[in-house]
């Protein structure tokens, strides 16, 4: 059976294979493609984990969406994963079900995206605001009908020092999560990935998907603690190498400092985030969730608590750093000094014996041999008094 041909004049979409939109709908910020992340398509990078971003999780791909951005889709009915893939215009009737909890991801929406959904879910105009703001806070708003997370995924390059960020934002119902990724950082197949490898809490609906993704984003933020750690411990071993530059330690250091800071504004406030999901009023944290939501609260205190000691660390290493370099300047000035004064003798030898005035040995060659005697007992007097300070 052959369906309808597609319209010559579109181009594939963000959907799934088949999918097609008009050439002019799929131009987002920028003048970018699908919703692009505010870059040329051949410039996008790859997610975290270094897959393309475009291929993960194609299965819950939106068949059809009315976003001009890329939009995937799961159903969840009574615990179990239902339905995934199907089109976004499906699930006000698929909500109509109580048993029925739905995810909806969408990669790095505009504003006239958001408001395709904002009707249909009550989304607060302010929190539609944040969600496409970037560079918004870590934090857990309240609305009437839903709340508003913003937090970030993070990963270190280990060669570099550098801390790069992923920022998200979500919206939460009672029976939906809406999840708005604002780049390619975060590779939403291993927040699902968490969902696959529990399915008995499934049943636990927003709460279940909450946790999970909550868990990877902390979960990335504790690896970067341990490699920033791991980072710093080898850092401290090039302060004591004597081949070391000691430039290239300050410049490293700097760099780690500069990752700590970064990583301090994105954990510390996921305290408060976390600690407000787990208060009862809000039910959205039932019961079989709470130990869950304890644990990742746990995994927030350890790295903020680790992120903090790491930044004493580092300022500690710089300051080492510049004593090391300081005691090595006095040890070379005390060795050129030394020097200075052994080959300072010579010098005044032979300029008293070559003035212009009768002396003894003047003119006979045993005043010659009496100059060399002098200064080599000299020199090789300062040179063992030296050698037993410690000056060379």
């Amino acid at each position: 059976m052959t369906g309808p041909q597609p319209d010559p004049s579109a181009v594939p979409g963000p959907g799934s294979a088949g999918h097609t939109v008009p050439a002019e709908a799929t131009t987002g910020r920028n003048g970018t493609r699908g919703g692009a992340l505010a870059v040329p398509l051949a410039a996008r990078q790859a997610s975290f984990d270094g897959r393309d971003p475009d291929q993960v999780l194609a299965s819950a791909i939106a068949a059809s969406t009315p976003t001009k951005c890329q939009a995937r889709t799961r159903l969840y009915r009574d615990g179990v994963l239902e339905l995934e893939g199907f089109p976004v215009s499906d699930i006000s009737e698929h909500l109509k079900d109580d048993s029925a909890v739905v995810w909806l991801d969408l990669r790095d929406p505009d504003r006239e995206d958001l408001a395709v959904l904002s009707a249909e879910f009550g989304l607060h105009p302010v929190a539609v605001e944040d969600a496409v703001h970037e560079h918004e806070r870590p934090k857990l708003d309240r609305y009437r009908s839903h709340l508003f997370l913003a937090a970030y995924a993070v990963h270190l390059d280990t060669a570099t020092g550098e801390l790069a960020t992923s920022e998200l934002a979500a919206f939460i119902t009672k029976r939906a999560l809406i999840t708005v990724r604002k780049d390619d950082g975060l590779d939403i197949g291993d927040v699902v990935s968490y969902w696959d490898t529990s399915p008995d809490l499934a049943e636990a609906g927003v709460g279940y998907l909450l946790y999970g993704l909550i868990d990877n984003v902390v979960d990335g933020h504790f690896a970067a603690v341990q490699a920033l750690d791991d980072t710093i411990e080898a850092l401290e071993d090039q302060l004591f190498d004597e081949n070391s530059r000691g430039t290239e330690v300050q410049r490293r250091t700097f760099e780690l400092r500069k990752s700590l800071v970064l990583l301090r504004r994105v954990v510390l406030p996921m305290r408060e985030v976390v600690n407000a999901l787990m208060r009862r009023d809000l039910r959205i944290v039932d019961e079989s969730m709470q130990p869950y939501y304890q644990d990742v609260y746990d995994h927030v205190l350890r790295a903020t608590e680790w992120t903090e000691s790491l930044r004493d660390l580092v300022t500690t290493i710089l300051e080492t750093n510049l004593t090391i370099q300081s005691n090595r300047m006095n040890v070379i000035t005390k060795k050129v000094t030394s020097w200075a004064a052994i080959i300072a003798v010579p010098t005044f030898v032979t300029g008293f014996y070559g003035m212009n005035v009768p002396y003894p040995g003047f003119s006979h060659q045993s005043g010659v041999g009496i100059s060399v005697v002098i200064m080599i007992v000299a020199a090789i007097t300062l040179w063992v008094v030296f050698k037993r300070k410690d000056w060379l």
